[in-house]
This record gives C-alpha cells, sequence and structure tokens, in this order.
C-alpha cells in the first residue's frame, strides 16, 4: 500500500468535490513558492542558456551550429545542403529544425545581418533589410563555413577551452570558441531574456583589433581615439555625437544616429535610397511614406518604388516638378525611419552571470580570457614537448649499446616482460621503454637514433621559450597582439557607415513645421460634434446642420496650426492639431470627438478650447461654488501625448470654463437665480492642473453654479449690484431687466 504523503507545514487543504462524488485532497502552494519552484529555473535557463551572448560573442545555438559544421570539415571544404547541418546541429541543439535555421540564416552571407558572415551561403536566404522576403528551404540552399571562422577554431584541439558533454552525454562540445579576436564586438547580437535583454552592435573589424592592442598596451587609452563609432552591416550614415558614444564606452547602453544614404539624380528628378539604417526594412519605410502621402503631409513625390535587385537595395522616388529633393530628405529624415536610433545594451554573461559592461570593461574580460587561453595553450604544446623529450632521452640511453637492447628483445621470452627488461636493462622508465620497444626494426640503426637525439637540443630550447612565455604576462600579450594585427591584415574590410561629423549645419536645425497655415472657424456642437471650415466655405453657406436634440456650443476663429484641448467628465484632457482634422462644410455634422479622439466608453466632453501658444489662464467653475485658474501652458508636453489625466479637480462637478488672456470682470449664475460679478484679479493663478481652487460663491445646501462667463457677453444692465466686495459671496437675485430676453450663456 502506498504511503500517504504527508503535507509540509503551513500548507493548507482544500476538500472540491469533483462529478463523482469524490473529494480528492488538494495541497495550496503559495505563489512566492511556485515562482522559485517552477518559474525561476526556466527564467535562468533563458538568461544563461539561450539569450545573453557569451564573451566569445556567441549564443549556444550559435556555437553549437558553427562547432556542428567544424566537426563536419565545412571550414574549406565543399559546401553541402543547410538540410544536412540542421540535421547533424540536433545532436547538440535539440530544439527543432526551424530554430537552428533561422540561426543559420542570420549568420549567413546571403542575410547580411552581420559585418563578417560566418556561414558562407549559396541561394535564397533572404536579406535583414526586407520584412518580406523570405528565405528558400534548408533542402535547397547550401553553406559551408566562411574562411574568417578559422579564427573563431584555431587551437581548439589544444585545451584552449574546456569541453562538456551534450545533452545526452553521446558527444562533447566547447563551451566557449577560441576566437583570436575580440568578435563580441565585431558581431551584432540581440537578445530578449526574461527580465534582461541584449543588444550588441557592431563594429569595425580593423578598429576592434587596434583597439584591443592599444588596450593591451595601454589600459587607460582613450578608445574614440581607436574605435571610431559602430559599423552597420547595411552601411548608411552614423551622425557622430561624441557624448552618446562616451556614455555607451563607458556604461554600455545609450542610442546612435543613423540614417540613410541618397542620391538625386537631376536629369530623370528622382531620388535613389541605396543604404538604409540597420534597425528598419524597406517595407517599414515604404508603408510610412506612403501614409504620409495620404495623410496630405508629403505632396511632393509622385510615385515611388522598390528597385531592389542583384546589384543590391535601392528605394526610387519620383519628385513633382519643382519639388527641393534637399527638403523633402529632411522631411523624411524626421518622419519616418530614413534616420533611426540604434539603442545599445552591451548585455554580456560572464562566468555564468549577466553584467551591463562599456566597451573598456568587455576590452578587460575579453584580454583575460584570451590571455588565459594563449597560456593554456601554451601550457598544451609544453607538456607535448617534455614527454616527446622525455622519450628522446630514453631513446639516447639505448645509443648507448643498441646490440644489447636486442639482445634483451631477443632473449626475452614473454611479451610481458620486453618492457620490464629493457627498463631493468638500461635504467630507463616504462614510458621510454614502451616507446624503444615500439621502434621498427629497421629503424634500430645507429643513423635513425642520431637523427631523433640530434632534436633534443632544439626541444629543450623550445621548452624552455615556452616556460618563459607562461612566467611572462607581457609576452602572452605580445602573442595576443600579433595574432590581432594578423587577423588585422588577413580579414579587414573599409567601413560600411560611413561618420557624419558635420551634420548640424544640415540636420540639427530646428524642424519647421510643413503644416499648412491658413485662417479656419471651428464649430462644435452640444454633443461633440466638431467642423473646421474655411472662410471661404463660410462665406458660400454659413447655415450649420445639428443632429436631432443638437445644437451650437462654442466656436473659435483660428489657424489650421493651432492646438485643440478637449475636457472631458473624466477629468481628462484630449489633445489634438486642428490640422489632424479634414476641412469640413457647414452642412455636414463634422467629426465625432469622442470616437475621433479615441476616448474612454461612456466618456464625454464637457468643454473644449483652441490656443497657438499655450498662453493664458483657464478658469474652471464648479457646482460647489469653488473657481480654479490654473495657466494653460501646464497642459504644453514635450512629446506628442494625446491625452492628460488630471486634466481638473474631480471634487465637484464642473459647471462651465473660460479661457482668458488677461484679467476682466465674470459673471456667475447659481440655480436660486443669484448672480455674482467678480474681478478674475482676485485669483492667484497656479501651476497645477488638479488644483481645487478657491471658494468665490457661496451655496445653500440645495443650490449649485449652473453658469459662467465674461460680464461683456451677458445682458446684466446694473452691473454694480452684483459686484463682490469680497470673496467668497453670495451674490444677488437677478432683477427682470437684468435676465434679458436670452439668459446668460457661455457663447
Amino acid at each position: 500500500m502506498a504511503k500517504k504523503k504527508v503535507p509540509e507545514e503551513g500548507a493548507k487543504k482544500v476538500n472540491n468535490p469533483n462529478v463523482m462524488g469524490l473529494r480528492p485532497e488538494v495541497l495550496e502552494q503559495p505563489i512566492t513558492e511556485t515562482l522559485e519552484v517552477n518559474y525561476m529555473p526556466y527564467a535562468m535557463s533563458v538568461i544563461v542558456s539561450r539569450a545573453i551572448p557569451e564573451i566569445d560573442g556567441f549564443k549556444p545555438s550559435h556555437r553549437k551550429l558553427l562547432y556542428t559544421m567544424y566537426q563536419m570539415h565545412l571550414l574549406g571544404g565543399a559546401r553541402t545542403k543547410s538540410a544536412n547541418v540542421v540535421g547533424q546541429t540536433m545532436k547538440l541543439n535539440p530544439h527543432g529544425d526551424a530554430a537552428i535555421y533561422d540561426t543559420m540564416v542570420r549568420l549567413s552571407r546571403g542575410y547580411g545581418a552581420l559585418l563578417h558572415p560566418l556561414v558562407d551561403s549559396k541561394g535564397n536566404f533572404g536579406k535583414v533589410y526586407s520584412r518580406d522576403m523570405a528565405w528558400a528551404a534548408s533542402r535547397y540552399t547550401e553553406v559551408r563555413l566562411d574562411p574568417i571562422c578559422a579564427e573563431l577554431f584555431r587551437d581548439i584541439d589544444q585545451d584552449t577551452v574546456d569541453f562538456v558533454d551534450n545533452y545526452d552525454g553521446s558527444m562533447q562540445e566547447p563551451t566557449l570558441l577560441p576566437t583570436t579576436f575580440p568578435n563580441v564586438l565585431v558581431s551584432a547580437n540581440q537578445g530578449i531574456a526574461v527580465g534582461m535583454a541584449s543588444n550588441l552592435c557592431g563594429f569595425n573589424l580593423s578598429e576592434v583589433c587596434d583597439a584591443a592592442a592599444a588596450y593591451l598596451k595601454n589600459p587607460k587609452v582613450n578608445l574614440l581615439d581607436v574605435l571610431k563609432a559602430p559599423d552597420f552591416p547595411t552601411g548608411g550614415e552614423l551622425l557622430y555625437d561624441e557624448a552618446a558614444l562616451r556614455q555607451i564606452y563607458e556604461t554600455g547602453r545609450g542610442s546612435v544616429q543613423v540614417r540613410a544614404k541618397w542620391r538625386y539624380l537631376k536629369g530623370e528628378n528622382l531620388i535613389e535610397i541605396y543604404e538604409i539604417p540597420y534597425t528598419t526594412t524597406v517595407e517599414a519605410i515604404m508603408d510610412k511614406v506612403a501614409e504620409l502621402i495620404k495623410s496630405g503631409k508629403i505632396k511632393e513625390i509622385a510615385d515611388m518604388r522598390d528597385e531592389t535587385d542583384l546589384n543590391g537595395l535601392k528605394i526610387t522616388i519620383d519628385l513633382k516638378r519643382g519639388a527641393d529633393p534637399d527638403k523633402l530628405m529632411a522631411r523624411l529624415f524626421r518622419s519616418t525611419t530614413l534616420q533611426d536610433s540604434f539603442s545599445c545594451n552591451f548585455n554580456i554573461l560572464i562566468a555564468g552571470m549577466p553584467r551591463v559592461m562599456g566597451v573598456r570593461e568587455i576590452l578587460e574580460e575579453w584580454t583575460a580570457w584570451r590571455m588565459d587561453g594563449v597560456r593554456r595553450r601554451t601550457y598544451y604544446v609544453l607538456k607535448k614537448k617534455q614527454d616527446k623529450l622525455h622519450l628522446l632521452k630514453g631513446l639516447k640511453k639505448i645509443l648507448l649499446d643498441i646490440d644489447r637492447a636486442i639482445q634483451i628483445i631477443r632473449e626475452t621470452e614473454e611479451d610481458a616482460e620486453v618492457v620490464p627488461n629493457l627498463m631493468i636493462g638500461f635504467g630507463i622508465d616504462e614510458v621510454q621503454a614502451e616507446y624503444v620497444a615500439d621502434i621498427k626494426l629497421r629503424n634500430i640503426n645507429k643513423e635513425y637514433i642520431l637523427k631523433r637525439i640530434e632534436e633534443v637540443s632544439g626541444l629543450e630550447a623550445e621548452i624552455a621559450d615556452l616556460q618563459d612565455v607562461l612566467d611572462n604576462p607581457g609576452r602572452v600579450k605580445k602573442i595576443i597582439t600579433g595574432e590581432l594585427q594578423a587577423v588585422k591584415k588577413k580579414y579587414a574590410l573599409p567601413r560600411r557607415t560611413e561618420i557624419i561629423y558635420e551634420y548640424q549645419n544640415a540636420t540639427a536645425e530646428e524642424a519647421e513645421d510643413e503644416t499648412p497655415d491658413y485662417p479656419v472657424h471651428v464649430f462644435c456642437s452640444q454633443e461633440g460634434y466638431f467642423k473646421k471650415i474655411t472662410p471661404q466655405s463660410l462665406r458660400m453657406s454659413n447655415e450649420q446642420k445639428y443632429k436631432e436634440g443638437d445644437g451650437p456650443f462654442l466656436q473659435w476663429e483660428g489657424n489650421n496650426r493651432d492646438e485643440l484641448l478637449v475636457f472631458t467628465d473624466h477629468q481628462q484632457c484630449y489633445k489634438a492639431r486642428l490640422s489632424d482634422f479634414d476641412d469640413s462644410k457647414a452642412s455636414l455634422l463634422g467629426d465625432f470627438l469622442p470616437t475621433k479622439l479615441g476616448m474612454d466608453p461612456g466618456e464625454s466632453m464637457v468643454w473644449a478650447c483652441i490656443t497657438a501658444d499655450y498662453a493664458g489662464n483657464l478658469l474652471f467653475f464648479f457646482e460647489n461654488g469653488k473657481v480654479a485658474r490654473v495657466e494653460l501652458s501646464a497642459y504644453r508636453t514635450q512629446t506628442k501625448r494625446r491625452r492628460l489625466t488630471g486634466a481638473y479637480s474631480d471634487k465637484s462637478p464642473l459647471a462651465a470654463a473660460l479661457l482668458i488672456q488677461e484679467d476682466l470682470e465674470v459673471a456667475i449664475r447659481s440655480t436660486e437665480g443669484r448672480a455674482l460679478v467678480f474681478h478674475t484679479s482676485a485669483l492667484a493663478p497656479k501651476a497645477t492642473r488638479s488644483t481645487q481652487g478657491v471658494n468665490v460663491m457661496t451655496l445653500k445646501p440645495k443650490w449649485k453654479v449652473e453658469r459662467a462667463c465674461p460680464l461683456s457677453d451677458t445682458t446684466i444692465v446694473n452691473a454694480a449690484r452684483y459686484r463682490a466686495r469680497s470673496l467668497p459671496a453670495a451674490g444677488a437675485l437677478l432683477k427682470e431687466e437684468d435676465r434679458g430676453e436670452v439668459q446668460i450663456s457661455l457663447l
């Protein structure tokens, strides 16, 4: 009988009856324990074994693929079908063939995501600058290792790196690849783990090798003098910002601005874009430009097409007659990803721990790791030579009496006794005796043995030299520097991304507003229907159309570039430019603001205003008799935010609002029929939007403020009767002659 499991202390038993009427025991587990037991191992696995690269510049998936290709003798050999490589890689990386092939595509020369591709590919591998260009299936394409991979695997068989068992223990794989140059800074890499990410940009191989050599010579070297800036496979122009680059080099975080390269063909009146930022695609650029054309923000373009072919990327823009190509491109740089930023996050695994490091720290870690690899290689070679020297010393003793050695072997009756007898006869150890016993009969002659012994002095000199390397860190650094210079000489390529130092005069000027500026009349109905009408259209027909039950509420005269601020009953302010609305006609209903501005369900407009420069003050009149004066500049934002929360106080419903440019007299009316006139200079302006204001009109419990407007807009004849000597005040009952035929309104 199975032993019943005893619940842990603190766990709670819960009996839940199921459909069979049984009551099984269920143990509740705290969520913190669930996360620790179930989720944390997964998170750590993603961070350590999947998404974050290590000091050699590779994630595990990259390393397993490249090592498999190395074992398949694809370095310097003929290409093989990609499907063969994918199948073999699954011995090390059992995550499915699609994931492995995707990894191969990114490393390939055809895809073009790396400055120095590691896979020499043949066939369709797509393009990094295209979102929609799919690569061919693995059964069609062919691959082999690129020649530069020789620098990744150099001396891998000389104990330069550790090897571990694969997932099923059937074979071994390297934990790192012994790269002879800082590949982590050359090959761009991106990964998203759990709770952290990594985004490494590539640098030019020549500059990286020089920077590593300079760091080995002087750890305090100014890296900006050697490592100019990032270099991207898709080219483009990097806008040089020394402060931003210094931040990246020191902290590992920051961003750089990259923009496309273009040329203007005057004879054909067209623009050709032939290099784009690494972070975007041709399709994304064309979609955005098409959106700008449809919205009427760009009118100089007659046609735009993708003419990418075997010669490379090319986007062609046909211009309308009279269009200025420089001004158009400046506008496209501001409005599309033709100019984009690359955000750096140099997060690298060091000894199994993720660390965000600057370039100097990365070079420090790489040089320390590489020095250890060179020492391990040197010790491996030293040990081999010491073993060989040991054998030759035993052979030297045999030379003294070759005939005696032959006699010992001939007179030994049992094979197992040959080695012990040689050890006794010549005073050599077992290893030396085994070596002598295995010499071919034809080589047991004085000439052969003398030639072998002549190697002893050379071996002794080599061993002494190797031992000196191990004891002298300076010599190790010289070896690494020499390897770096050899890599630079053999594989370095010119920069692809051009560095633009003097770009302020061309692009750093304040972006001028291309929005057409013309006078408009703006109308807003009580239910929130909005119309923007030009004076010409209004002169032709000024009879406004409204839905049944709707009517006029607010109207202004302004310009197309003015901003609209809409306040809702949820204490929110929605912002839009008048240019965002199409020109309308008086005979149309107009745009429904809650839909146009994306208001929350059940949210409706209570008031609105327009402004060109955010000058003036807003007066919020609340039903409880309080009035808040808020500077309109409090609603200005640096970013293009469309919605502001906490636009005004929620302590009492809003009865009315006014935008004033200068102090004036205002009349307030309550539901009791009382009116109060006061001067707005009595209210101090506040910068806080949600201020409750000050009490202006005292009200009895059952009455509330219903209207407020400038005194000049009312029918009050005897204003002195309603003026307050001090605030707050109750006001006076309106006389018949002050009521007028039309009630006080906000219009």
